[in-house]
């Protein structure tokens, strides 16, 4: 007892002491239903469960996602249900399938979890079909029966067949097993013939119709009297389903093939061979006049390239006549069954382009009615319907344009292949069938309207003022940069003449731009708010060629009025040398023009004069600092060149860089013998 009491003590006393939880040594995963809680009040209760989702084996087909929430499949598509559903068991190893499992979206139909429909189907069956088959075809005024118990399992699988369209099997078999042919009411409505042999289809919509009896819209006369024996031998006969004479013969005994041709000789090719029924049912059909398909799509089983999509579609085949809007379908007078000659054709609909005829410049094609030489009548990846690129269209006729305009400077509307930029492509009333004259500034300025505007202040070329750009430049291309006409020192001169001497008697120096012919270095071709169109003021101008010069002007102090420290240069030994650079009349820098003529000059540099007087008309030679400074020496015995830098110097007396050492040290006396006169 003493020994039980201890543990009764010790277990009471464990039970007053205070509790600690201890954390787990691991997360524990949680089940899909923790989280997706609206998934189970969905789905469970309903009558068709998926079985991974009834035995919460929702890892069959997904992978878990964490707190991100996606969709994350084991097996792309229905893969993952092929996996319990093998292909071979529901048909989907047959030769035609289900478009939706074509696709590979069982889903289409299925619902992946559950369903109260039977199948897991996503609706009930007379609404899921017509999720995807319009209703208008099953709801005409009289319907097939399986098709008003929404029974479309009763002929058709749900994923794959052996037989077009997924029947089960085909027709005739498949329609007797509800349809008895030995039945008297079945072999009255069909004249007593052996149909159980034939296509049921032929005659009857297997879903709905508009006619008794489910039989196609547009009925032959004969099948809807039941007069099958003007057509087939008796029921009676050895061969009763048999045509009492080749198909063309046959039809040829109550359609006249003249009334058909309607005075056409040009016959279509099934038309004379005798193939009525490669456009036609012989007993019914969907179609009007018994085509044995709709609209375009009849021809098309034979001309399948003109069904090609393309970007700009001719809009009469769209329209309700379709092909039969320019072509006739038997026989016709002009090549290609065409309704009459092609240009009557296209001036049907194109009344507006008809006018051009009646202007003064046609082009030959358009006057000649051949549209199609340049335009494709069904359609093309080309603006216009244009057969090709228009460059190469324009170049099937203009061969010898080609390869004149091929150069290496082109017109960009040419390169482009837009040759409707300057020409109109059926009539104008201009020349070349332009759209303006060739001499009227309006014919460029719809690309170039920028350039073309005239400054209000500045200068414009006269050429370019009253619009001749033609006077300088080819309208296609050229070998000469700016698609100039003529190399450019030739072209400026045929105006501006190549006398440029003026008053000069002769000629020692010429710019390097002029000896070129390269007129618009300087100038601008066009307009300048500047005189004389040059490109921009001196020196900017100049200095544009003269690097050199440009840089050693970029390192100089202009003095900017202030006098050169002289005595400061001369106090310098003739080693030394100064940091500062000078410019020649800093003032008057930007004047190149009071030294320098611009295009050629009776001195050397393009000098406007000899050097004396020239330094004389800013230099005063009878001051008497000139004259200390050159030893009293009459200037007109000198050449200031001789000493003095030009442009700039690091001396203020702008003297050149390397200097003869008694001349640094005006030591001249000591070379020469000055007298002074």
């Amino acid at each position: 007892m003493a020994a039980g009491g201890c543990v009764v003590a010790a277990f009471l006393y464990s039970a007053c002491a205070p509790t600690t939880t201890r954390a787990p040594s691991r997360f524990v995963r949680k089940d899909c239903l923790d989280c997706h809680t609206e998934f189970a009040a969905k789905y469970l209760s309903l009558s068709g469960v998926h079985t991974p989702v009834m035995e919460l084996q929702c890892e069959e087909c997904h992978l878990r996602h964490g707190v991100v929430p996606k969709l994350l499949l084991k097996y792309p598509g229905s893969q993952g249900c092929y996996r319990c559903h093998p292909r071979e068991k529901i048909g989907m190893d047959k030769p035609v399938l289900h478009s939706a499992f074509q696709k590979d979206q069982c889903i289409r139909c299925h619902n992946p979890h559950g369903s109260s429909q039977q199948g897991l189907l996503e609706a009930p069956l007379e609404d899921l079909c017509f999720q995807c088959h319009k209703t208008e075809r099953y709801r005409k005024e009289v319907v097939h029966q399986p098709v008003q118990e929404a029974a479309c399992l009763t002929c058709h699988s749900p994923h794959g067949a052996d037989h077009a369209n997924i029947l089960k099997s085909g027709s005739p078999a498949l329609c007797v097993e509800c349809h008895d042919p030995g039945k008297g009411e079945f072999k009255s409505a069909h004249g007593n013939y052996p149909v159980e042999t034939a296509s049921c289809q032929d005659c009857h919509n297997p879903h709905s119709s508009d006619q008794t009896r489910l039989m196609r819209s547009s009925v032959h006369p004969f099948v809807d009297s039941q007069s099958c024996q003007k057509c087939h031998d008796a029921p009676g006969s050895s061969r009763p389903l048999a045509l009492k004479a080749t198909a063309g013969e046959l039809c040829y005994q109550c359609h006249e093939a003249t009334d058909l041709k309607a005075g056409g000789s040009i016959t279509h090719r099934p038309f004379t061979d005798g193939s009525c029924g490669s456009c036609h049912r012989p007993h019914a059909s969907e179609n009007l006049n018994l085509l044995s398909a709709a609209g375009n799509s009849l021809c098309y089983q034979c001309h399948g390239q003109m069904q090609a999509e393309v970007k700009y579609p001719h809009k009469a085949i769209d329209e309700e006549k379709g092909c039969l809007s320019c072509h006739r379908n038997h026989a016709a007078q002009h090549d290609g069954l065409l309704a009459n000659n092609e240009q009557a054709v296209c001036f049907a609909c194109h009344e507006g382009t008809r006018s051009a005829s009646q202007i003064t410049v046609s082009h030959q094609p358009f006057v000649d009615g051949t549209c199609g030489s340049c335009h494709n009548p069904h359609g093309s990846n080309f603006n216009g319907m244009v057969k090709d690129r228009l460059d190469a269209v324009c170049y099937r006729c203009h061969v010898d344009t080609e390869i004149e305009f091929t150069k290496t400077n082109t017109h960009q509307p040419v390169v482009d292949g837009l040759c409707n930029a300057c020409h109109r492509s059926h009539g104008a009333q201009r020349a070349n069938l332009l759209k303006f004259e060739a001499k009227d500034p309006a014919l460029c300025s719809d690309c170039h309207q920028e350039l073309m505007q005239i400054p209000d202040a500045g200068v414009a070329h006269p050429a370019f003022q009253s619009g001749q750009c033609y006077r300088c430049h080819d309208a296609h291309s050229s070998n000469i940069p700016g698609m100039l006409t003529q190399k450019q020192g030739f072209l400026c001169a045929g105006c501006h003449g190549t006398d440029l001497k003026k008053k000069i008697t002769e000629v020692a120096s010429r710019h390097k731009p002029v000896t070129e012919g390269q007129c618009s270095a300087c100038h601008n071709p066009h307009k300048s708010d500047l005189p004389h169109l040059v490109l921009a003021q001196t020196p900017d101008l100049c200095l544009a060629c003269h690097a050199d010069l440009k840089a050693a002007l970029l390192q100089a102090s202009p003095a900017g009025g202030e006098t050169p420290d002289i005595q400061a240069a001369e106090a310098k030994g003739p080693e030394e040398t100064f940091e500062q650079l000078y410019i020649h009349a800093p003032e008057e820098i930007g004047k190149c023009g009071i030294c320098h003529l611009p295009h050629q000059g009776p001195e050397a540099a393009l000098i406007a004069e000899p050097i004396q007087p020239l330094c004389s008309r800013c230099h005063d030679y009878g001051n008497e600092s000139f004259g200390k400074a050159h030893l009293g020496i009459g200037a007109e015995r000198m050449d200031c060149r001789s000493c003095h830098a030009a442009h700039v110097s690091r001396d203020p007396r702008l003297f050149k860089t390397v200097l003869h050492k008694p001349f640094s040290e005006n030591s001249c006396k000591d070379c020469h013998l000055v007298e002074l006169q």
